[in-house]
Formats: C-alpha cells, sequence, structure tokens
C-alpha cells in the first residue's frame, strides 16, 4: 500500500472511533437529562479517545535524516491518544506519511484506556443546561476533566515509563488538547477551530484595528483569503454587508485575549491576537496554541528602547533575551539558552527592508538587532539603580513584558519564534510617553510594524518546509512535529 494511502486509511479508523465514541457519550448525556438514567460502566467502555499506535522494528541501523519531524531514533512502540482527528487529519497526514516512507513502520489504531471528559463531546455552552442537572451530578455519572490526565511533562522531558510501555508519540495527548482547546475559546471569543497556523501576537489594541482593516481589505480584493473570524464570534466574508461595524459592535470586550483570524482557502491563513500586557497573558496563550502546531508565531509588540541611540519608532529585532519574567523558571530556567531561530530573524529582516522601503545604512538607522530583557515589572523603572548592571551586562538594547516569554514557549514547544518590536518610548533618556507623542506616535508607526508581521509570516509560509529547526528537538523528542 502506498505510504500517504496507509496513513490516510488509519486516519479513518481514528475519525471513525473518535466519531462513535463522541455519538454514544452524546446520546447518554442526553438521556440523562432527560431522565436521569445514568450510564452503565459497559455504556462508559464506548466514551474512549482512539489511540494512535507506531511500532518501528528496524532490520538494520537506523536512518540519520536532517528534517526537524517525523524522525524515529530508536527501535520501539509509540503511543498517543488522539482529539477531533478529522481537524487534525493534514498534520496527521504529513507526520505518518514521512514516517512510513522513510521508516517502514507499522501503524496501529485501536480504542485507548482515556475516557473523553463529558464537556469536551459538547459544542457550546447551551448544551450544559442538561435539564437542569447540576455539575457535580453529571460528575458523579460521566467522566469530567481532571487536572491529573492533563501536564506538560512529555514536552518538558518529565515523562517516566517503562521498559515495556510505550514511548510518547507526539509532545500532547488528547485531554491536554481537549484542556486547551476549550480555554482558547473562553479566552479569545473565536472557535478555536478558526485559529490559524500563522501567527502574530501583539499588547495593544490598535493593531488589532489595523489588521482587521487590512484582512477585510484583502477579502474585498477577492485574494485568496475568504473570511475574518472576529472576536465575539462573528465572521465576515466578502458577501457580508457592512462588516467593519460588524466586527467593531460584536462583544469582543468580554473576552481577555481578543483574536483575530484571517481565513485561507488552503487553511494557511493568518491569525492576530492581542495577548495585554505581561508574562502571565504570554504564557496563558501559548501553553493553549502549542497543542495546534502552529507553524510560527512572532511577537509585534510595543518596547522601551535603551540605547541613547534610538529613537522613537525605530524597530528591535531580538536575537537574545535576559528573561525576568519570572513565570517559566521552574520548567525553562532562565539560565537555558533560547537560540534565534535563522530562518525566521532572515524573514524579519528581509520583511523590515521590503516594507519600508529601507536597506543596507539606511535600514541599519531603523533597524537594530540585540538583547531584549522580558520583566514581569511593569514599573522596572523604579528599581532600575539595581538593575543597570545586568541590563548592562547583557548588552540590552530593549525592554518589555511579553516577548522573552514567548520566546521560551516557543523553545519548550518546539514552535518557532520570533520578536520585532516598536520602540515607543526611551524612559532612560527623559522620552517617556506623554499623550500628545504617544498619539502622533501610533498613528505612524501601528501600520507598517503589522504589515512587516505579515510579511514576516508570508515569506516563511513560502518557506514552510525549511522553517522547522532541529535546534528545538530534545535528546528524547517524540516523532510527531
Amino acid at each position: 500500500m502506498p505510504h500517504a494511502q496507509k496513513a490516510s486509511a488509519a486516519i479513518d479508523d481514528l475519525e471513525r472511533l473518535y466519531a462513535n465514541a463522541v455519538t454514544a457519550l452524546r446520546e447518554a448525556l442526553s438521556r440523562f437529562a432527560n431522565d436521569r438514567t445514568a450510564p452503565t460502566p459497559q455504556e462508559r467502555a464506548q466514551f474512549r479517545y482512539p489511540e494512535l499506535r507506531v511500532h518501528y522494528d528496524p532490520a538494520g541501523t537506523v536512518p540519520v535524516l536532517s528534517r526537524a519531524y517525523a524522525k524515529l531514533s530508536e527501535p520501539g512502540t509509540f503511543a498517543t491518544t488522539l482529539t477531533h482527528p478529522r481537524y487534525f487529519r493534514p498534520y496527521l497526514l504529513e507526520q505518518l506519511t514521512a514516517l512510513s516512507r522513510d521508516y517502514g513502520i507499522t501503524i496501529e489504531v485501536l480504542p485507548s484506556a482515556t475516557e473523553i471528559a463529558y464537556p469536551y463531546c459538547l459544542e457550546n455552552t447551551d448544551e450544559l443546561a442538561f435539564g437542569g442537572a447540576s455539575p457535580a451530578e453529571l460528575a458523579r455519572a460521566f467522566p469530567y476533566p481532571m487536572l491529573s490526565s492533563v501536564g506538560d511533562e512529555i514536552a518538558d522531558g518529565d515523562w517516566i515509563f517503562g521498559p515495556d510501555s510505550a514511548k510518547p508519540l507526539a509532545l500532547f495527548d488528547a485531554p491536554r488538547t481537549d484542556y486547551s482547546l476549550r480555554r482558547l475559546v473562553h479566552y479569545t471569543g473565536t472557535p478555536w477551530r478558526h485559529i490559524q497556523p500563522w501567527i502574530l501576537f501583539t499588547n495593544y489594541h490598535r493593531y488589532v484595528d489595523a489588521f482587521i482593516d487590512w484582512a477585510l481589505a484583502q477579502i474585498a480584493d477577492g485574494s485568496e483569503f475568504e473570511a475574518l473570524s472576529a472576536s465575539g464570534y462573528v465572521v465576515a466574508d466578502r458577501n457580508t454587508p457592512n462588516p467593519r461595524e460588524l466586527i467593531q459592535n460584536a462583544p469582543w470586550r468580554r473576552f481577555q485575549m481578543p483574536a483575530y483570524h484571517l481565513m485561507r482557502r488552503n487553511g494557511e491563513g493568518l491569525s492576530l491576537i492581542n495577548i495585554g500586557v505581561g508574562p502571565s497573558n504570554a504564557k496563558n496563550v501559548t501553553d493553549h496554541l502549542a497543542v495546534l502546531r502552529p507553524h510560527c508565531w512572532l511577537m509585534i509588540g510595543h518596547c522601551g528602547g535603551l540605547r541613547q541611540s534610538q529613537r522613537i519608532g525605530d524597530y528591535v529585532l531580538a536575537h537574545a533575551y535576559l528573561r525576568d519574567d519570572n513565570i517559566l523558571d521552574e520548567v525553562m530556567p532562565p539560565e537555558i539558552p533560547l537560540p534565534a531561530i535563522a530562518e525566521v530573524q532572515v524573514a524579519l529582516h528581509t520583511a523590515a527592508s521590503i516594507i519600508t522601503g529601507a536597506s543596507g545604512e539606511e535600514l541599519k538607522h531603523r533597524l537594530r538587532t540585540g538583547t531584549v530583557v522580558t520583566t514581569d515589572d511593569r514599573n522596572w523603572e523604579l528599581r532600575f539603580t539595581a538593575q543597570r548592571r545586568r541590563f548592562n551586562q547583557s548588552r540590552a538594547i530593549a525592554i518589555d513584558m511579553e516577548s522573552g516569554t514567548i520566546a521560551a514557549q516557543g523553545f519548550r514547544f518546539r514552535v518557532p519564534y520570533g520578536t520585532l518590536l516598536c520602540v515607543s518610548d526611551k524612559p532612560l533618556h527623559g522620552e517617556i510617553k506623554l499623550p500628545g507623542a504617544a498619539d502622533r506616535f501610533y498613528e505612524t508607526a501601528v501600520g507598517q510594524h503589522l504589515q512587516i508581521g505579515i510579511e514576516t509570516l508570508e515569506l516563511l509560509r513560502r518557506e514552510q518546509s525549511r522553517l522547522h529547526s532541529r535546534k528545538l528537538r530534545a535528546f528524547d523528542e517524540p516523532p510527531f512535529r
């Protein structure tokens, strides 16, 4: 059987098992809502995620490949549970086809021992009414989310398995994925299926306004972009009357991190997420986005310039981070270096040249490469005397509150990352944010900065096969990207 056909057949089996399990669970929930009849043990045995197993027993040596994913380093059995296999089909097909072609694996699909928690089979919160049944009643009768089954031990290298147990096939199993998919809906106010694999983060709403205007123009011009999904659960396409008004009047203010997804026909669109200010939000959103296995995420926020030669509106291309965010220290200690991803750095620099029209020495006057400090203290200026020596030793050129956290999470979860910041103030040199000056800065800087981020992702998309880097692989990396 051809390798792609073999992989496709396995995914068909995954979809069938998952659909049967969800149907059985929903039918049992509906019955419970009507007459409070709890499922029997035999019925509960149907509420299980499908499991995917890959068996590798080479006749000779293990092939040595240069790519950064779909790789096996040793013989054995590798397994993971899966949720929503239909949505993840392109990803699964890519991984399994490559593994089958290069390693001659055997693929096995079977029901797992892991139950699907009842909220994860529901598409909207209205279904939680269930004839007045309380969460406590439902939890007594049905599988419910258990934090003990959700964790990042595989990604963090803390997974412990015996000599006879299967090794992890992927970084995230089904319960961890389902947990994060629901969190994404909660925080962004958009369906998780609308999130695109090329992601921009920002920390100012003005970037959202610019992105919406640009996205709607792309749709109206008849490009390959077909719709914009906006926070507040609204979608605008080229047939939507007054789309700007629809999006502006949507209840996006209810959501902590409003998101906007410009969807392409081939699924390779762009998402912009306003994560607000601070490393906590940066960690929160990337914890959950990682389960979707995006191709890249970039931070395009504002920063304080730390050098006299910088001007308001100049760009900072981060090639290193001094992490004072204090939020990932246990799982990603600050002394762990975060390597710059060469493909991302080149794309950011190239995009800056294309959008600004500058190159060579002229571009050097607008864009500076160096270390960015990421702090968890919004009023770091009040403690600068105590921190000056560290800033100086790190050769820092800018400071913000998110980019180092986003880079660390990209490194931790094997998602290519990058940062291009725009200098909005220079507090060490008397240029602080004042209302009038800030407004003038935003009017001129936001549009161009956003376009550089968009152009960067487009450049990377066209060179996608080279993007995923071996720099992000651990010693005992699971085979799947």
